[in-house]
């Protein structure tokens, strides 16, 4: 039976958070990455099912792996991105804040991105146009809403212009920051439950955050980088919002403290 990208990316995904599930409360093995980063042995199983499925489907694609890097064919203009556990930190402490990540590049546009909510068992998806929500089986279109002013900033990424805590103060009036350490706060922009979300740094080729901007973009989100001007351009960074005048009102804030 032939499956469509999409179909196989969402899959994946869903397989990914089956492991995650599975390992949640265990001991948590800790693989040491670069400065104080690390994996854990779910991160790695679940990376393992996710490339199990995407070889068996797409043999002659490329695929680029949070843990494994870039493997098979790397010469094809399909290129798949893989981050098997978005949240390794709130994982290995027991927060349940984590996300899965799968996104198929076709030359220079994203065709087929999921992002998966282990916990929830939710599957953010989109294939280019519009995006969806899966949820036990059922699929409902995601429509992005600004009402709560919740805005998630990620400082793990350096931002242009300013130390975190001078963005912090210059939005609070307006917004109500958090920061929950996984992309999963970024679907929720699209999904309607959050404002917006800021980061700084090249996410060109992003593992972490290739499905999930792709889903905000075809959710009807406004994505630009952290001036306003195209993403993947210098100053690098992320603005996605519900809307336009929230994301206005954002870059006033970072374009603010130059």
């Amino acid at each position: 039976m032939h499956h469509s990208d999409v179909e196989i990316a969402i899959h994946a995904t869903e397989l990914a958070s089956q492991v995650i599930r599975s390992s949640f409360h265990a001991p948590v093995t800790r693989y040491a990455k670069e400065g104080d980063d690390f994996a854990t042995q779910t991160d790695l199983a679940a990376e393992r099912a996710i490339l199990e499925v995407l070889t068996a489907a797409r043999p002659h694609d490329r695929f680029v792996a949070e843990e494994s890097g870039t493997t098979r064919s790397p010469g094809s203009d399909r290129t798949w991105f893989v981050d098997p556990l978005c949240g390794t930190r709130n994982f290995a402490v027991g927060t349940q804040l984590v996300a899965v990540n799968v996104a198929l590049r076709i030359g220079d546009t994203v065709r087929a991105a999921a992002v998966g909510a282990p916990f929830t068992g939710e599957v953010f998806w989109t294939s280019g146009e519009n995006a969806y929500r899966r949820h036990d089986g059922s699929d409902t279109v995601l429509r992005p809403d600004a009402g709560s002013r919740l805005i998630d900033i990620d400082l793990d990424n350096p931002l242009p212009w300013s130390r975190p805590a001078r963005l912090l103060d210059s939005v609070a009036a307006d917004f109500h920051p958090r920061v929950l350490s996984t992309s999963l706060a970024l679907v929720w922009v699209a999904a309607g439950r959050r404002a917006a979300y800021v980061t700084g740094g090249d996410l060109r080729d992003n593992v972490h955050f290739t499905s999930a901007v792709e889903i905000c973009r075809a959710a009807g989100c406004v994505v630009t980088g952290i001036a306003g001007q195209p993403l993947h351009s210098a100053p690098h960074g992320l603005i996605a919002a519900a809307d336009a005048d929230t994301h206005a009102r954002l870059v006033d804030a970072m374009l603010a403290l130059r």
